[in-house]
């Protein structure tokens, strides 16, 4: 059953869909690279020396070219991005690589990487582009670890429910690049890390596990984690963590000193752009959250509480109004499905909903991939559950065995947008009728 979202006097109606999908295009619009990179680059009076551009993230090769398109003087330099996010840069080369596990591309990419950043002089200026999905796009273990042991550590930590928090202080205790290290590499140049972020809090040092950044965990803060999600380690992997040879570059590194950091877009930025699209549609828009965190599951059945909440009580605000909120929710898998946060939380919100019929909803990836699938996210409407049944399919099921993709997928409700060559983390949105 299709239906209208009830607009104001003067307005006309617009399909919930349409304005769910508006909500999220402009939210991915706002943090694109050709808008957020060019006011943060450098002035030509700040590089004596060379100009070298390296960076890794879903966002990076657009960023790179970014760079190319308002740097009129000389530059050199490498990034590495996602395998189909890769875009045409005449003087910055583009390397594509695996995610969300690395891959022997990245493995190679980061050690060019590093060369490129050796003897550099202090006239030099190291560009540094950096984004979401970096971590797994740069993938150069130290000694002792290989590639596959990483790979296999990556698949454990996805599916082990633990945040990309705890994620990411294992991988920068086992990297020879990331914590730090990619930034003292190019000491004793000035540094300087343009960085859109898809973390919740926005830390540096999350954000592609940190490169460039000090880092003030410890070999075992990251032994913990791992304790904690009962993940085993290969033996040199263990070495490292237990005697500390992991250790990361700490706060107050002098190879550090002229490193700094700029944030050019974020999950608050994005939201607020959703929000303004709601609200020249006549709508109230209310943003809950743009870090908000949790088991994918537990925040779908929390949103439609509160959603349910607005739509049949008028609290804490009435409707009509949309709900909107960012962060990165996890998923423990448990089932043989598909996985991806979103539509997981999207399918718990519809259970919970139980075909509320004045509320619709919308949960994806900004970056276009929802877990490990080409998949951005999904929408919700109010005879969500009621077709899923008609179609012979179990939406609890679903959820138990973690395939909100094959779900939402099989009733045509999935949303697919191809490569968005940037990432602010999750958006969430529910319209709340009138």
């Amino acid at each position: 059953m299709k239906t209208q979202a009830a607009s104001p006097a003067g307005l006309s109606p617009m399909a919930p869909r349409e304005l769910l999908r508006r909500m999220f295009d402009a939210a991915v619009a706002s943090a694109q690279p050709s808008l957020c990179v060019p006011p943060h680059l450098p002035a030509a009076s700040e590089v004596a020396g060379r100009l070298v551009v390296i960076g890794a993230g879903k966002a990076s090769a657009a960023m790179a070219q970014a760079v190319e398109q308002h740097w009129a003087g000389p530059l050199s330099g490498l990034v590495v991005t996602r395998y189909g996010y890769a875009v045409p840069c005449e003087r910055i080369e583009i390397v594509e690589a695996a995610h969300p596990v690395p891959d022997a591309a990245g493995e190679q990419a980061a050690r060019r990487m590093l060369a490129l950043c050796e003897g550099l002089r202090e006239d030099d200026f190291v560009l540094c582009l950096i984004s979401g999905g970096g971590s797994s796009l740069l993938p150069l273990p130290l000694p002792g670890v290989t590639l596959a042991d990483k790979q296999a550590l990556s698949r454990a930590l996805l599916q082990s429910g633990a945040t990309i928090r705890e994620m990411n202080c294992v991988r920068r205790h086992l990297s020879a690049i990331k914590g730090g290290r990619l930034a003292a590499a190019c000491h004793p140049a000035r540094v300087r890390t343009l960085l859109i972020s898809d973390v919740p809090g926005d830390d540096p040092m999350d954000i592609a596990s940190g490169p460039t950044v000090a880092d003030p965990t410890r070999c075992a803060d990251a032994l913990d984690i791992l304790q904690r999600y009962g993940i085993g380690l290969p033996a040199g992997a263990r070495a490292l963590l237990e005697t500390g040879a992991g250790e990361s570059v700490k706060p107050g590194d002098p190879r550090l000193a002229r490193a700094t950091c700029r944030l050019v877009a974020a999950p608050q930025q994005a939201l607020e752009a959703a929000a303004q699209v709601a609200r020249d549609a006549g709508y109230p828009a209310y943003i809950l959250g743009d870090a908000l965190e949790g088991e994918a599951r537990d925040m779908g059945t929390l949103l439609a509480g509160i959603a349910r909440q607005v739509a049949d009580r008028g609290q804490p605000v009435a409707g009509p109004c949309v709900l909107l909120s960012g962060g990165e929710s996890t998923v423990t898998v448990r089932g043989n499905g598909r996985g991806g946060r979103n539509v997981e939380c999207l399918l718990a919100c519809a259970l919970a909903l139980a075909g509320h019929p004045r509320i619709h909803g919308l949960a994806a990836d900004t970056d276009g991939v929802d877990g490990q699938e080409e998949i951005a996210g999904a929408w919700l409407a109010p005879d969500t559950l009621a077709r899923a049944w008609a179609l012979g399919i179990n939406p609890r099921a679903s959820l138990a065995n973690n395939d909100g993709h094959g779900f939402f997928g099989a009733l045509g409700d999935a949303l697919v947008t191809g490569p968005t060559r940037t990432n602010v983390n999750d958006f969430r949105a529910l319209i709340i009728e009138g």
